[in-house]
């Protein structure tokens, strides 16, 4: 009896590769193409591709929508950047990649989970992770990281000479000078020439969804994104969608040259990578969103969740999505965001994002209270007695130290 496998599968040739290596391994193969919003491909052409080739199966498992509800708003909620920058767009999206390729495991009897992430990178973890979490009885089939199958295929001449000899077609070109990886939040660019940390990833790299800033119009062009409870729920006015949302934003914002890093991180796996972002759409809904919370968060709620936020980002870079930890810090934060509600109007202009306009009915913000004009509502000699308590264990402990000057 043969075994059953699920596919993570793209059409490309590395799983394309794969699925030709897995049957020779005695396996039924079911191919499940993941849409989290990847460049504009003849989706029906990779279905037959994958049945011709054997594949037991194949279908398209449209998460696009979910991506940007269920995993980029939550994470926009904790204002989560991994090391400070980066807004997961890649990360972010292994986990529910994972999860709709053990749906179709489960529908079709499946008892492996295979994909094409290499040993090195962070995306390996992220799949792996998620899987186990969801069902700690699937087996993972990471061919790159199996002695054998990279002696098999140390190069992509070997690979592109094994789909020859299995009939698999597959576009034989030359290496890019650098990988990408899109989806609906964003483009990733890595690899190739960018390893080198003297060359200028802005100046190398063909961006797809955002014109340079030096190309933008020479006008400011206005935005504005409602909230409610800190998830977006409108743009101009006009109510939305999450990937609607998402989708309407990266237009707007890339026009302008919104959202464009380059940074050296750290991977899970202990090295250091460098990679270029441009996640336009992503970039305007953050900085709207810490505009509306500025006015509706109390102090102390809002630095707690400051002080927690790289702690949520570096889970979701490590792929720690589906664990306990997650579920209690997502109901937290959904507890927290639910004064978050109002409109934000940005400015955007040659890359920059500027605020020009918030609005909220439960703000904070008091101009009574914080006028630095003759009266007001806030009596100045209250604060005697108020720094007075707060000095008092500083004037102990400088009676007894040695003087600092």
């Amino acid at each position: 009896m043969a075994k059953n496998c699920v596919l993570a599968y793209s059409g490309g040739l590395d799983t394309s590769v794969i699925l030709g290596w897995l049957q020779d391994q005695g396996y039924d193969v079911h191919c499940v193409y993941v849409d989290v919003g990847q460049p504009c491909e003849d989706r029906q052409a990779i279905m037959k591709k994958a049945h011709d080739c054997g594949a037991k199966s194949a279908q398209i498992v449209d998460t696009r929508e979910e991506l940007c509800r269920d995993f980029a708003f939550p994470a926009l909620q904790w204002q989560a950047k991994y090391e400070g920058i980066y807004l997961l767009g890649t990360s972010i999206a292994r986990p529910l990649i994972a999860k709709a390729c053990l749906q179709v495991a489960r529908e079709v009897g499946a008892e492996a989970f295979a994909h094409g992430a290499t040993g090195k990178g962070n995306d390996q973890c992220r799949f792996q992770l998620a899987a186990e979490a969801l069902d700690p009885d699937v087996k993972i089939i990471a061919p790159w990281r199996i002695a054998a199958y990279r002696e098999l295929f140390p190069g992509r001449t070997e690979m592109i000479r094994y789909c020859e000899a299995k009939n698999i077609p597959v576009k034989a070109s030359i290496s890019k000078p650098y990988s990408s990886d899109e989806n609906c939040l964003h483009i990733s660019y890595e690899a190739g020439v960018l390893e080198d940390l003297k060359t200028n990833g802005v100046a190398t790299v063909d961006f797809g969804m955002t014109v340079s800033p030096q190309a933008a119009p020479d006008k400011v062009e206005e935005v504005t994104v409602g909230f409610e409870s800190g998830v977006p729920v409108s743009v101009n006015g006009k109510k939305l969608s999450p990937l609607a949302i998402v989708e309407t934003l990266n237009t707007i914002a890339g026009r302008n040259g919104v959202g464009r890093i380059d940074m050296v991180e750290n991977r899970f796996v202990g090295m250091k990578s460098r990679g270029v972002y441009e996640s336009p759409g992503m970039t305007v809904l953050y900085d709207a969103h810490m505009v509306i919370e500025q006015m509706t968060l109390d102090r102390d709620l809002l630095h707690l969740r400051d002080r927690i936020a790289p702690e949520i980002a570096e889970m979701v870079y490590y792929g720690f999505w589906f664990v306990p930890k997650m579920d209690a810090l997502m109901a937290f934060i959904r507890e927290a965001q639910k004064p978050v509600t109002g409109e934000v109007t940005l400015g955007l202009y040659k890359g920059n994002v500027l605020v020009h306009s918030r609005t909220s009915p439960n703000s904070l913000y008091d101009d009574k209270v914080a006028s630095m004009e003759a009266g007001g509502s806030y009596d100045q000699t209250d604060a005697e007695g108020f720094l007075r308590i707060q000095g008092l264990p500083s004037r102990v402990l400088g009676r007894v130290r040695p003087r600092k000057y």
